[in-house]
């Protein structure tokens, strides 16, 4: 086990910055996804701490040890560094002991201690019948357990997982989250998972970077990612959020503010610290916005789509005087909304976000 420290790294390939200042600090056995859109950089940042790139600025550690900076950079074969990659990379010819045995024969370890090391990452991935069996025998999600297997045989400081879930179908990712999430529970290893999926990164790590542009936007748990969102980039970023306009009314007082949003006034979760201010931005979630009833104070507007998925539908809205502020609500069975229709609706909460914290 082994904790990564990445201190005020940067990334340049020629006039671009492909990672921009990044600084984040893996505890030991901590699970960290890194998550951002196509081409943020998390795959630039993986492979520099595996040792296939260099650092153009900053240094990476790794259990203590200085393993990259403009100076040095350490060979990825003696970052005792296992990675997981999305394709698998399997030896076509080899059985399955024989690919999770091969970094070790190649290091020269003795065929007793080969064949114990061997049995015990199979029983790990709860693989231990299929260790004769080819890889194209197996399922994708049995190919997976063996990758995994093969990193972990050598006895790794930090596993590195490259979007392994990618190429698998809806249902065997659901299975493979699992089989992470035990492992990682069984071993205490500390893991960095880069993800795109939000779903992935939510379900499975201790905290989550978000990366975008090359810079590192938030470091946080699930839940403060989701119900906290340090910028705009973040709150439209996870979960779809909605960022709005809006103007602080009043100081915060334990933890709320009131705020006016298209016109309606309403109490909205807020830092420590906030006082009355103008253009200021809430981000909500689809679960906060209802039709208003009676007299209940909400907002007028045109209904411009509602989308059926069985059960609910989606309910697209934009707002009176408003039109770049495109809204979406979820209305269940049955659905009493179409495109085309005048509606009211109201906000029910949600969170200011911090000044100065743009994206």
């Amino acid at each position: 086990m082994a904790g990564l420290s990445i201190d005020n790294v940067t990334k340049s390939f020629g006039a671009s910055k492909a990672l921009d200042s990044v600084s984040i600090d893996v505890a030991d056995g901590e699970f960290l996804a890194v998550l951002g859109p196509s081409g943020c950089g998390k795959t630039t940042l993986l492979r520099m701490i595996a040792g296939f790139e260099t650092v153009t600025g900053g240094r990476i550690s790794i259990g203590g040890r200085e393993v990259s900076s403009p100076a040095m950079n350490v060979p990825p074969e003696r970052r005792r560094v296992g990675i997981v990659f999305q394709n698998y990379a399997l030896w076509p010819h080899m059985t399955v002991a024989e690919n999770i045995a091969y970094a070790l024969k190649v290091a020269g370890v003795s065929r007793a201690e080969r064949d114990k090391r061997v049995g015990d990452a199979l029983a790990l991935v709860d693989m231990q019948p299929y260790g004769d069996r080819r890889p194209a025998n197996l399922s994708g999600g049995q190919r997976q357990r063996v990758a995994l297997a093969r990193c972990l045989v050598a006895e790794p400081r930090l596993v590195l997982f490259d979007e392994p879930l990618a190429n698998l179908d809806v249902h065997l990712r659901a299975s493979m989250e699992d089989e992470f999430a035990s492992f990682h529970k069984r071993t205490g290893t500390t893991i960095l998972y880069i993800t795109h999926d939000q779903a992935e990164a939510m379900a499975l790590a201790d905290r989550i970077a978000v990366i975008d542009h090359g810079r590192l936007m938030q470091l946080a748990t699930p839940h403060e990612l989701y119900h906290a969102p340090a910028n705009e980039m973040v709150a439209s970023f996870i979960s779809q959020g909605m960022v709005l306009p809006a103007d602080v009314l009043t100081a915060e007082k334990r933890g709320a503010c009131k705020v006016r949003v298209l016109g309606q006034e309403l109490v909205v979760r807020c830092r420590k610290g906030e006082k009355p201010r103008r253009d200021a931005r809430i981000c909500c979630r689809a679960s906060q916005i209802e039709a208003a009833k009676g007299k209940a104070e909400g907002f007028g507007g045109t209904v411009t789509r509602a989308v059926y998925r069985g059960g609910a539908a989606r309910v697209e809205f934009e707002p009176d005087g408003a039109p770049q502020v495109g809204l979406h609500f979820d209305q269940p069975d049955p659905v009493a909304f179409e495109a085309g229709q005048r509606a009211r609706l109201r906000i029910t909460s949600g969170w200011l976000i911090p000044a100065g914290e743009g994206a």
